[in-house]
C-alpha cells in the first residue's frame, strides 16, 4: 500500500478513535490501563467458582459436612481484600497511586502462579489471600486514581470502566473455566470420586487458576506507562509534573484546573493520617459522607448478587440443571453482566448517580422476591434462570458501577484516600460475611428464604438512597467538595 493510499485508512482509524473516545483520548488510555486491576479483580474473584467442584473433589472438601471448609476456601480471599483495602490508605497516600497499582499487579501475578501450584488446602488459601490483598489494593486505588485523572464530563463513564473491566474479568474466567472443563468433559452423573481421578480434577482447576498470570503480566507492564495522579502530586507540592499531566488530559484548561485543585488542597490539606482521623471524628460533614460511603459499600455486597457469581453452580444445580448446563449457564451470566455494564457506561453521565442507584435497589428487590418464590414452589428451571439473569442485568447497570463512582467522588481531597480505604474495607468485610454465611443460610433457612432476605435488604437500601445520597453528575471533584463539606 502506497503512502497516499494509506492516508484515507489512517484518517478513518483516527475518526473512529475520536468517535469512540472523544477529545479525551489520553484520559481514556491511562484510565483503561488502570482498570486492568478491575479485570484481574473480576477474574480472581470468579475463577474459583468454576474451579471449586474440581478442587473440592481433589482436596476432599465436597462432602455435605464440609460446607464451612468449602466456604472458607471461597471466602478466604476476602480477608486479603480487607487487608489490601486497609493498607491502601497508607500506600496510596504515602508512596502514590501509581506505585500502589504496581504492587497490586505484582501480587496478582504471584498469587496466580502460587494458586496453580498449590498441593494443600493451606497453601491454596494463603495464595488466595495474597490475591485478595491485590484485589483490595486495586479496588481502592484504581477507581480513586481514575476519578482523579478524569475530566468531569466523562468521570462517571471513565470510573465505570473499572466495573466494566471487573465484569470482563468475570466473563473471561467463566469462558476459560468452560473451555478447560470441555477439554476433558465429565458425564452428568459423575461422582465426586470420579471427578477427583479425572484430568479436570487433577489438573484442570490448576489451569483455571494459573491462566490469570497472563493478564497479570500485562497489568505489571502497562502500569509502568501511566502517570501519577495530578491531584496527589499537587498535595505533595510537585506542581510541574502535575501540570504536565493535566495539560495532556485537559488541554488549555489545565492551568485553571490546577489552581482550583491547589486552592482546595491548601484549605483542607491534612499533613498526616492523624489529622485526617481527627477530622473524621470532629467534623460532622466528614462523618456524614463517610457513613453514606460505608452504607453504599455494604449495600452493594449485601444486596446478594455476589453469591450468584460465587455459588451459581449450586443455585442452578438446585434448579435441576445437569453439570454441563450449569457451566454454560455460568458463562451466560457473565455475558449478561458485561452487556449491561456497557449500557451503564452510556447512561451514568446522562441519568445521574442517584436515579440509577434507586433503579437498581428497587429492581433487585423485585428480582430476588421472584427468585425466592421460584425456588420455594419448585417452579420450572428456566424461570429461575430468568430471575438470575434479570438480577444480574439490573445490578450490572446500576449498583455495581455507580457505587464505585460515588465512592470515588463523595470524599474531600484531604481525606479521600483514608475515607475511600475505610469504605472499601467495609465493602470487603460485608462481602466476607455474605459469602461465608450463604451456604449455612441455604442449609438452615432454605434457598427461598435466603433470597427473600436479600430482597428485604434491597428495599431498605432503596429507602437509604432516596433519603441520603446526593447527586454528583457533571460536577468537578472540587465543586462536589465545596457543596458537601463547606
Amino acid at each position: 500500500m502506497t503512502d497516499n493510499a494509506a492516508i484515507p485508512v489512517k484518517k478513518s482509524i483516527n475518526s473512529l478513535r475520536w468517535f469512540v473516545l472523544g477529545p479525551n483520548r489520553y484520559a481514556w488510555k491511562i484510565g483503561v490501563f488502570a482498570s486492568l486491576g478491575g479485570l484481574l479483580f473480576g477474574y480472581d474473584w470468579v475463577v474459583i467458582a468454576g474451579a471449586k467442584p474440581l478442587l473440592g473433589a481433589y482436596f476432599g472438601i465436597s462432602g455435605p459436612g464440609q460446607a464451612w471448609v468449602s466456604g472458607w476456601v471461597i471466602s478466604s480471599a476476602i480477608l486479603g481484600c480487607l487487608g489490601g483495602a486497609t493498607a491502601s490508605v497508607f500506600l496510596a497516600d504515602w508512596i502514590g497511586r501509581k506505585p500502589t497499582l504496581q504492587i497490586s499487579a505484582s501480587l496478582f501475578l504471584v498469587s496466580a502462579i502460587a494458586s496453580a501450584a498449590a498441593d494443600s488446602i493451606s497453601f491454596l488459601v494463603i495464595s488466595r489471600i495474597a490475591g485478595g490483598f491485590a484485589i483490595g489494593l486495586a479496588s481502592c486505588t484504581s477507581p480513586l486514581y481514575i476519578s482523579e485523572i478524569a475530566p468531569k464530563v466523562i468521570r462517571g463513564k471513565l470510573v465505570a470502566t473499572y466495573q466494566l473491566a471487573i465484569v470482563a474479568g468475570i466473563l473471561l474466567a467463566q469462558v476459560i473455566n468452560l473451555v478447560i472443563f470441555q477439554w476433558s468433559p465429565l458425564p452428568d452423573s459423575v461422582t465426586v470420586a470420579d471427578i477427583a481421578q479425572s484430568w479436570s480434577g487433577q489438573f484442570g482447576w490448576r489451569w483455571m487458576l494459573g491462566a490469570e498470570s497472563i493478564p497479570a503480566t500485562c497489568f505489571v507492564a502497562l502500569s509502568c506507562f501511566i502517570p501519577e495522579s495530578p491531584r496527589w502530586l499537587v498535595r505533595r507540592q510537585q506542581m510541574e509534573p502535575a501540570l504536565t499531566t493535566l495539560r495532556r488530559i485537559e488541554g488549555d484548561n489545565a492551568e485553571r484546573i490546577i489552581k482550583e485543585i491547589e486552592q482546595r488542597t491548601q484549605q483542607h490539606v491534612a499533613s498526616d493520617t492523624v489529622s485526617v482521623g481527627r477530622s473524621l471524628i470532629v467534623r460532622r460533614d466528614y462523618r456524614r459522607l463517610l457513613l453514606i460511603g460505608i452504607v453504599l459499600a455494604v449495600f452493594q455486597q449485601w444486596c446478594g448478587i455476589n453469591v450468584i457469581f460465587n455459588f451459581a453452580d449450586e443455585i442452578l444445580s438446585q434448579a435441576g440443571f445437569p453439570l454441563s448446563d450449569v457451566m454454560f449457564g455460568i458463562v451466560l451470566t457473565g455475558v449478561v453482566n458485561l452487556t449491561f455494564t456497557v449500557v451503564a457506561l452510556q447512561a451514568i453521565d446522562r441519568w445521574g448517580r442517584r436515579p440509577m442507584m434507586l433503579l437498581g435497589a428497587i429492581g433487585l428487590f423485585a428480582c430476588f422476591a421472584c427468585l425466592g418464590a421460584s425456588l420455594q414452589f419448585d417452579l420450572p428451571g428456566p424461570l429461575t434462570v430468568i430471575c438470575l439473569l434479570a438480577a444480574i442485568s439490573i445490578y450490572a447497570m446500576t449498583l455495581a458501577p455507580v457505587t464505585w463512582v460515588l465512592l470515588s467522588e463523595l470524599y474531600p481531597v484531604s481525606a479521600r484516600g483514608t475515607m475511600m480505604s475505610i469504605s472499601v474495607s467495609a465493602l470487603w468485610l460485608a462481602c466476607f460475611v455474605l459469602t461465608i454465611t450463604f451456604k449455612p443460610f441455604i442449609a438452615g433457612m432454605g434457598a427461598a428464604t435466603t433470597f427473600w432476605l436479600y430482597s428485604l435488604i434491597c428495599f431498605v437500601g432503596a429507602l437509604f438512597v432516596y433519603v441520603q445520597v446526593p447527586e454528583t453528575r457533571g460536577k468537578s471533584l472540587e465543586h462536589i467538595e465545596a457543596e458537601l463539606v463547606d
